[in-house]
């Protein structure tokens, strides 16, 4: 591929051309779904999802495209937030499904007068308010607010990495609160689901 012609289908995406678009898409989606099935560990319906969204958010940010630079990494780094994102999104929502699986327990089991939500929502917002207060405000804005740990980390003036590792050891400082208190959590399984 020749790298003016590139250059110029760049400045015509960035100007808003859906055929340049179109152009980039069928040239660079297969290596896209490639990487992300690499660091998804093989997850095609997974890698399908992210391809897709990443180019949805190329679209949207398309004026911030620079020309110079290869396309590729840009789309990258899109796909690979977007990833990480999606899986700490239902980090919380699969700590406690383990827990259900455990027991096998399935929803039609449980009635909506089983459930004690407001004692669930308060137990959450404990173990929230327990968090260091950096931390706790990054996993707000992570959870409740669903910000991109790149937009986190330009919220906060911090590195992304320094996002990420805060958030997982909320994770693991929760998920520690969930097993400890399994007995209470176990019966309220089916509104923890639509909580975070």
């Amino acid at each position: 591929m020749n790298v003016f012609n590139e250059i110029n289908e760049l400045i015509a995406l960035k100007n808003g051309s859906e055929k340049a678009f179109e152009t980039i898409y069928n040239r660079y989606s297969g290596k896209l779904y490639n990487f992300i099935m690499t660091i998804s560990h093989g997850n095609r319906y997974m890698a399908e999802e992210i391809v897709q969204s990443a180019f949805v958010k190329l679209w949207e940010v398309r004026e911030q495209i620079n020309p110079d630079k290869s396309i590729l990494p840009f789309l990258s780094v899109i796909a690979k937030n977007m990833l990480l994102n999606k899986y700490q999104r239902q980090t919380v929502e699969f700590l406690y499904q383990e827990f259900v699986l455990k027991e096998q327990m399935t929803f039609d089991t449980i009635t909506e007068k089983d459930i004690d939500r407001k004692w669930l929502e308060n137990f959450v917002d404990e173990l929230i308010n327990q968090l260091p207060p950096a931390r706790k405000k990054i996993f707000i804005l992570s959870k409740k607010d669903d910000l991109s740990t790149k937009q986190i980390a330009e919220i906060m003036q911090i590195s992304v990495s320094t996002v990420e590792t805060q958030l997982s050891l909320a994770t693991k400082f929760m998920r520690k609160e969930f097993e400890k208190n399994y007995d209470k959590l176990f019966l309220l399984g089916i509104a923890f689901v639509n909580l975070l």
